[in-house]
C-alpha cells in the first residue's frame, strides 16, 4: 500500500478534489463500480456498504469516499464533506465510516490531517474492534479523549439484492405479527411513515439524543430517509424508528403502555418490505443488557453479527 501520509497518494471520490489530492471523478457510473465491489459484503464492512448505497442514491448527507489505494484499496473512510462539519462540537454531523483490510497500517491512515480533524470533535462507527488500537495510539498522541461503546450488531438473513420471489413470500410470512401479540392490542392501530414533524418526539424519546444537535440531525434524516411507525386509535404515534446515513435502524422506541403488542413487529414487516423493494441494505445493533430486544430480532429473522458495532466518540481535550 502507497504511503497515506503523502495526500497526493490518497484517492478522494469526489468531484472537488482539491489538487494536492489524488483527484478522481465521482460519477454514477465510478459510484456503481465502487458499489459493486461492496455487493458481496462481510459483517465487517456492513455500515460502510450501506452509506455507499446512499453515496449512489443522491447522497442526501454529502458524504464522501476516501481511499487508501485505487482499484486495490486496503482502508475505506467514509465522512461528511468538509463543509458539511462546520460545527466542531457536532458528533451526529462528524461521524466516519472506516473498514480495513490492513488494520495494521491504519495507525498512519488515521494520523494524516487530510484524513481525520482531530481538531474537532468526532465519532467513528465501525463494524471491526480492531480499529481501536490504532485509533487510541493517535488520540492520545494528539490528547484527545476517546470514549469506546460495543453493542451486538444484527444482520437480517436474506439478503436485499439477491431475493427470489420465494424468498419474498417466506419474507411475508416471517413479517407477520404473531397472533399472541395482537391478541393483546385493545384498540385499532394504523401504520404510518414519519416526516420531520415528529423529529421532537423522536428526539426526546432517543437515549442518545435529547439535545439541539441530536434534534438537527434527526430532521435531517427524516428529510432524506425512511422512517417508520404506529399510531393509536387517537391518531397519535406510539412506537416508531428511522433509517439514516448507512442504513442503519436508529431511533426506535415504544412508549411503555403499548408495548408486548407486536408493533415493533408491524413497523419491522413495513421496513423490511420497503428495503427489499430498494435492495437496500439495513442493519441494527442492540446494547448487550436489552435481551428481549435481540430475542425479538432473531425471532424476527436477524443473525448476530460476531463481529459487534463499534463507536469511538472522540473529543479533544480542549473541549472536556
Amino acid at each position: 500500500m502507497r504511503s497515506i501520509t503523502d495526500p497526493s497518494h490518497f484517492g478522494r471520490w469526489v468531484d472537488s478534489a482539491p489538487s494536492s489530492l489524488q483527484s478522481r471523478s465521482f460519477s454514477q457510473r465510478n459510484a456503481s463500480l465502487y458499489f459493486a465491489r461492496f455487493i458481496y459484503f462481510s459483517w465487517s464492512n456492513l455500515n460502510v456498504h450501506g452509506a455507499l448505497f446512499h453515496i449512489r442514491n443522491k447522497n442526501p448527507f454529502n458524504l464522501e469516499v476516501l481511499v487508501d489505494a485505487w482499484p486495490e484499496y486496503q482502508t475505506v473512510v467514509i465522512r461528511p464533506q468538509k463543509e458539511e462539519m462546520k460545527d466542531d462540537l457536532d458528533y451526529y454531523t462528524n461521524t466516519y465510516h472506516i473498514f480495513t483490510k490492513a488494520p495494521e497500517k491504519l495507525e498512519e491512515v488515521l494520523a494524516c490531517p487530510q484524513v481525520i480533524n482531530w481538531e474537532q470533535a468526532f465519532q467513528i462507527q465501525g463494524c471491526q474492534e480492531s480499529l481501536g488500537k490504532a485509533l487510541q495510539k493517535v488520540a492520545a498522541s494528539k490528547s484527545v479523549q476517546i470514549d469506546y461503546l460495543r453493542t451486538i450488531l444484527f444482520m437480517f438473513e436474506k439478503s436485499t439484492f439477491a431475493a427470489s420471489s420465494a424468498d419474498e413470500m417466506d419474507l411475508m410470512k416471517l413479517t407477520q405479527v404473531p397472533e399472541v401479540l395482537k391478541n393483546k392490542r385493545k384498540e385499532t392501530f394504523q401504520s404510518t411513515f414519519l416526516d420531520v414533524s415528529h423529529a421532537g418526539l423522536v428526539n426526546e424519546h432517543w437515549e442518545w439524543g435529547k439535545n439541539e444537535k441530536s434534534l438537527k440531525y434527526i430532521e435531517h434524516c427524516l428529510q432524506n430517509f425512511a422512517g417508520f411507525g404506529v399510531l393509536n386509535s387517537e391518531g397519535n404515534l406510539i412506537s416508531w424508528f428511522l433509517s439514516e446515513q448507512s442504513c442503519e435502524i436508529r431511533m426506535a422506541y415504544t412508549f411503555p403502555k403499548y408495548r408486548g403488542q407486536g408493533h415493533m413487529w408491524q413497523i419491522g414487516g413495513n421496513y423490511v418490505a420497503y428495503c427489499f423493494s430498494k435492495k437496500m441494505p439495513f442493519y441494527v445493533h442492540v446494547s448487550e443488557d436489552k435481551e428481549k430486544h435481540q430475542q425479538m430480532l432473531m425471532s424476527f429473522g436477524f443473525k448476530n453479527a460476531l463481529c459487534g458495532w463499534h463507536q469511538w466518540k472522540c473529543t479533544p481535550k480542549k473541549y472536556c
